[in-house]
């Protein structure tokens, strides 16, 4: 008895439609991606083998190289809270404009005085050169700009996570972190002062950022 031969189906797939919405999924997260920004003050850090990792959210960096301190807060609408903070307390205003343009700014360092001549700028002239940094010494004046900013930015992520509080499956993550992001050859009584800044804030815990290395 001869074998029933099976007609073979064609194995042929129309991906037209796949490749539509294939498309029109990377066009999306092209338009709506924000590019990330070159740091502008390159720090060489120290080597550890501490492999824990900072949070990418509620969280300031301070960093220092060059003798120049800058300062950067994760959160864009904590960085917005904290410069409306700081522009009551050192009377320096600025425009709703300047507000959205600081919103964007990774890091900075200049004096509160000269952050409008900065936001002026495109981000490919905000470069390290002309930034003198953060002015910062030893004391819990209005001269100590670094300890202002800081303390604003604490109060700006007590506000902002009080203002999310309503939201569904949202966990208070507590006060702001703190981390030190120092370069390896900086000179210690540069990054004395910042600790002491954190110190006289009662800001006792606190990370340094360094580069992972393999353990012995």
């Amino acid at each position: 008895m001869g074998k029933a031969k099976v007609k073979r189906a064609s194995t042929s797939i129309d991906m037209t439609a796949m490749c539509d919405v294939s498309f029109l999924l990377l066009t999306f997260f092209v338009l709506t991606a924000t590019a990330r920004q070159p740091e502008v003050l390159v720090v060489d850090t120290p080597a550890s083998t501490t492999p824990d990792k900072l949070p990418d959210d509620n969280l300031g960096i301070i960093s220092v190289a060059n003798g120049k301190i800058f300062f950067a807060v994760k959160n864009p609408t904590v960085r917005e809270i904290t410069l409306k903070n700081m522009s009551q307390k050192y009377s320096v205003a600025f425009s709703g404009e300047e507000y959205e343009k600081f919103k964007q700014l990774d890091e900075f360092g200049v004096p509160i005085k000269n952050l409008r001549q900065l936001l002026s700028l495109p981000n490919d002239q905000r470069k390290e050169e002309i930034q003198p940094g953060i002015p910062v010494d030893s004391t819990e004046t209005a001269s100590n700009e670094l300890y202002s900013w800081v303390q604003e930015a604490r109060k700006a992520t007590i506000e902002y996570n009080r203002s999310r509080e309503g939201e569904k499956d949202f966990t208070d993550p507590g006060p702001m972190k703190v981390a030190i992001k120092a370069d390896a050859e900086e000179k210690y009584p540069v990054v004395n002062l910042i600790i002491e800044t954190l110190r006289n804030q009662k800001q006792n815990k606190f990370s340094f950022v360094t580069g992972l290395r393999a353990q012995e």
